[in-house]
């Protein structure tokens, strides 16, 4: 039998297993450090991911904006959340009664002295608009419904008070209690591309009427539209929609 043969029914002999050399306290330090990176470099996607995804929504589909004044009560209270759709932003989406977000069309609103803000400050509000924290041109927004398209003539008021669009007299029944459609007459033809617009707060508020001696003569153009409101979201207690108004002019003929 040669040497290194094992006989029949024997077992090999058993031998030490090879010592494993501990990892040094550098190994260690080296392996929690990459482990930290990786986690972080998961996050800055996840964030990056995020942020992507917001600014298409933001600039794309939808907008959250701030009620600040009480033109547009009792359908919008001042400190509504509203939640503004992009996707009604032109000639075809937007219609008779829609609630529309617009940018100042040029001296609807009060003049506002230019602040003094710290580069951070700029920076930060530069952030908020890109991730649809704040709207973009923030402080420079207007809602009011819209009465008439391009091509309408819009009268007040009829012998029952109404606004007249193209010679019929409406019901508007979303404007506040207590208020007349208009407490000033006006006969407007609404450019093509523009549109007139009033708030529902009919005797506190700066909308077309307001303007129709300035150089736009009162009218939005569409280019300046934000978007339709589809949504309260906060308060919790007025979440929902605003409905649909476009029944009132249903008896409206085309201009």
């Amino acid at each position: 039998m040669a040497e290194d043969e094992i006989p029949d029914g024997e077992m090999p002999p058993s031998y030490a297993p090879a010592e494993k050399a501990e990892p040094s306290q550098n190994e260690i330090t080296e392996a929690r450090r990459s482990g930290i990176r990786s986690y972080l470099a998961e996050m800055a996607a996840v964030v990056a991911f995020a942020l992507v995804v917001s600014i298409l929504i933001k600039t794309f589909f939808f907008q959250a904006f701030f009620i600040p004044s009480s033109s547009m009560t009792n359908t919008l209270e001042i400190g509504d959340r509203i939640i503004v759709n992009k996707l009604a932003d032109s000639v075809g989406d937007i219609k008779r009664g829609d609630v529309v977000v617009f940018v100042d069309p040029g001296g609807w609103l009060a003049d506002q002295d230019d602040e003094e803000r710290s580069a951070l400050v700029d920076g930060l509000y530069t952030v908020g608009e890109t991730i649809g924290l704040l709207p973009r041109n923030s402080g420079q927004h207007l809602v009011k419904r819209v009465i008439g398209v391009g091509g309408d003539e819009v009268a007040c008021c009829s012998e029952g008070g109404q606004i007249v669009v193209n010679g019929e007299p409406i019901d508007e029944p979303y404007i506040r209690e207590g208020t007349v459609p208009s407490g000033m007459e006006f006969r407007v033809i609404v450019p093509s591309g523009h549109l007139w617009v009033m708030g529902d707060n009919r005797s506190n508020s700066e909308d077309s009427r307001a303007h129709m001696g300035a150089p736009g003569g009162g009218f939005v153009p569409i280019e300046n539209v934000e978007g339709r409101v589809s949504l309260i979201m906060y308060p919790l207690s007025r979440f929902g929609g605003l409905g649909d108004s476009s029944t009132v002019f249903e008896d409206v003929p085309n201009p």
